[in-house]
């Protein structure tokens, strides 16, 4: 019975679910910051190489 007992409080116990929702929010904040630099990277070497240009 207690082993039972254990096993129906370990599958009701719900405290792990935030830091997997924290580790899901920041892959999918990764990946898109990431997608975000690779269709303006272009644009952001041009903007970089012209402020920091030493003629």
């Amino acid at each position: 019975m207690a082993v039972f007992l254990s096993v129906r409080a370990f599958f009701k116990d719900e405290s792990g679910l935030t830091v997997v929702e924290y580790v899901v929010g920041a892959g999918l904040m990764v990946v898109g910051l990431a997608g975000l630099f690779l269709a303006f990277s272009d644009t952001l070497i041009a903007e970089m190489n012209t402020i920091f240009q030493t003629d």
